[in-house]
């Protein structure tokens, strides 16, 4: 018989089973389809040595007037940004207790636990502080040098004490500290996995019942922060919790010199600072969003205007905005643009996104349209669909002025009208979908092969292990496994970014191997076509040799192979054969599979395979190893019926 080519539908499909796909591919893991053909995707290497505290849930990139190429770095724990491979801590102040009344301090003989009391503020465990102006606690071994510095709650005592450990041991059981202590306490810390309960915060998509609180706090949520730029200004706000700004260089307005080590500061403290009427900005959202073109700062979530009440409750369905090119006033007047609306399908917001010609945003049930009028109404709402969902708030994501987004139970994409995104890995994908862990679910582009990605927690999972593909120009998909906790692509970057379990920055496509840490590791990446017949349907079919079509280019080592599987199989049913149990039978010394070494020069490799059906896999574990498979071609012969 003729060669026969071996040409694969691209992208994987796993709607069907596995034979009633024949002529396309099954399995993959970091593999990807460009130009219709299986590669190993890019491998990825750290990008600064640094490691920052907590899992990192967003990512932002800007360059500022003073030519400063920054990152912003949101984590459950703290709020970075990233300047030259160092990680400088922003995280708000939000308390400050001044004079704090003596004595502050109690040690314990042998002990390095600390006790310290402050009436003005009770932390929560895991929260950080900073101590100044502490004296030496005499006879202890608590020097001041050792009290004034960063510390984390270890244990709550009551409402107005606490502790936390040192690395010295106290030599006596003493008091001190002196009158003049000032404690600085810093955002509470948020969680790492949702938890499920009640409220606004809680719950798989963040659902509650009316008038219900955020579960007990921010530090009580899945940590979530939202972050965008308004010129220099970086806009920054934790998921339920207060709108803070942090700028380059300058001063704000109550005269605090801006720095790399300055604080994220409060909006509505500067906002009473800049003479204006700061306790009504907003005092929690559910997302802060800058409309760079038009020039307001909104938030997705808020508090109302109230003039006779700066504490109104939280309407989670209302969008606020300050007055235009003014991110301090945010009392609507007919002399400035700011306001507020009620959006009226769904319980909550759940996220926006800025696209070319308008702001998207979704609540837990509908997608609006948010565009610029002018006065006086300013901001106009239009419901582009109801009865569609968002898994989490950072699900969506706008490549190519076409937005894409996971939902609950289907994908889609706005391009103009909303659509269903047809899926080839539909019924995968979601019933191996931990969907009690959705708020951790986001997207990122790969601009570079026109790509978006989502990663997601598994079904047995509680963190992000497993991610899905689509490339949106081939209209392709593909799935794997991959713990990362945010992405971005950026231009102002050379790769895009991601961060990992390991609180580190990564550099993707910037590599062939994993190089996150001080070693490089292979990565196993693997393509598995389905079934496809070899013989007539009826006689059985005999391959005797194989004719490889791969490229290795992009290897950065001498001779670079991948492992070529041939598996036949005797009928759809039947199981593929292994050594010990063979399932194609014969009196012939046939091989019950047919496992190969291909490398740049391979030719043609024999073979000894029988069957029906045959399924093919191209593998690689190798350092320095890239590949694209191309069209292989098999030798066939018919061999009888039994």
């Amino acid at each position: 018989m003729a060669l026969q080519k071996l040409q694969f539908r691209p992208g994987l499909n796993r709607e069907g089973t596995d034979y009633s796909n024949e002529g396309g591919w099954y399995d993959a893991d970091k593999v990807r389809f460009r130009s219709g053909f299986p590669e190993k995707i890019g491998g990825w290497r750290r990008y600064a040595t640094n490691q920052f505290l907590g899992l990192a849930r967003s990512l932002w990139n800007w360059v500022a007037t003073n030519a400063n190429n920054y990152l912003g770095i949101g984590t459950n724990v703290k709020y970075y940004v990233e300047l030259g491979g160092f990680f400088f801590d922003v995280t708000p102040i939000v308390h400050t207790s001044t004079n704090v009344a003596a004595p502050v301090f109690y040690t314990t003989a042998n002990s390095s636990t600390i006790t310290v009391v402050d009436a003005g503020y009770q932390p929560s465990v895991g929260d950080y502080f900073i101590i100044s102006g502490a004296n030496t606690i005499a006879n202890t071994a608590i020097t001041s040098t050792i009290l004034n510095a960063e510390h984390v709650v270890t244990s709550l005592v009551n409402s107005t004490a606490y502790r936390f450990t040192v690395s010295t041991t106290a030599t006596n059981t003493a008091n001190g500290g002196g009158s003049t202590v000032t404690i600085q306490y810093e955002y509470p810390v948020g969680l790492d996995v949702a938890i499920v309960g009640t409220g606004w915060g809680a719950g798989p998509w963040s659902r509650g019942t009316w008038g219900s609180a955020f579960s007990g706090g921010v530090q009580n949520q899945l940590r979530l922060w939202t972050n965008d730029n308004y010129g220099d200004y970086l806009f920054i706000a934790p998921r339920g919790g207060a709108v803070y700004y942090w700028i380059p260089e300058g001063t704000y307005p109550d005269g605090t010199v801006a720095g790399n080590t300055t604080r994220a500061q409060s909006l509505a403290t500067q906002a009473t600072s800049a003479t204006y009427a700061g306790q009504f900005v907003p005092n929690a959202t559910n997302q802060v969003l800058a409309s760079s073109i038009q020039r307001f700062i909104i938030c997705m979530g808020a508090n109302p205007y109230d003039p006779l009440d700066s504490e109104t409750d939280f309407d989670p369905m209302l969008v606020r905005w300050s007055d235009q090119e003014n991110p301090y006033e945010w009392v609507p007047a007919v002399t400035n643009q700011s306001g507020e609306f009620r959006l009226s399908n769904g319980s909550f917001i759940m996220c926006a996104r800025s696209t070319r010609q308008e702001i998207l945003v979704w609540t837990d049930s509908a997608i609006y349209s948010m565009q610029y009028l002018g006065p006086p109404y300013v901001w106009g709402f239009q419901i582009l669909m109801d009865n569609i969902s968002i898994i989490s708030p950072n699900a969506a994501i706008t490549v190519n002025n076409i937005t894409y987004w996971m939902g609950v139970d289907r994908f889609y994409m706005y391009s103009g009208r909303v659509e269903t995104l047809p899926c080839s890995l539909w019924q995968y994908i979601y019933n191996d979908i931990n969907k009690n862990q959705g708020f951790q679910v986001f997207a990122g582009g790969n601009d570079g092969y026109s790509e978006v990605w989502w990663f997601y927690c598994s079904t047995n999972s509680n963190v992000v292990d497993k991610y899905v593909i689509y490339n949106y120009l081939e209209r392709t998909w593909a799935y794997g496994t991959m713990g990362r906790t945010a992405w971005l692509d950026s231009p102002l970057r050379q790769y895009p970014m991601a961060a990992d379990y390991n609180r580190r920055i990564l550099f993707h496509e910037a590599a062939v191997d994993d190089i996150a840490g001080d070693t490089a590791v292979p990565i196993n990446a693997y393509v598995q076509s389905s079934d496809f017949d070899i013989g007539d349907g009826h006689n059985f079919g005999f391959v005797w040799r194989i004719l490889p079509d791969i490229n290795f280019n992009g290897s950065n080592v001498d001779g670079p192979s991948v492992t070529m599987t041939v598996k036949p199989r005797q009928n759809s049913g039947a199981p593929y054969g292994t050594a010990n149990s063979p399932r194609v039978l014969s009196s012939n010394n046939y091989a019950v599979s047919g496992v190969y070494n291909i490398q740049e020069f391979t030719g043609q490799v024999y073979t000894r395979l029988r069957g029906r059906q045959l399924a093919f896999r191209i593998e690689s574990n190798n350092l320095g190893t890239q590949w694209q498979l191309g069209s292989p071609r098999i030798d066939i012969r018919n061999d009888g019926r039994r």
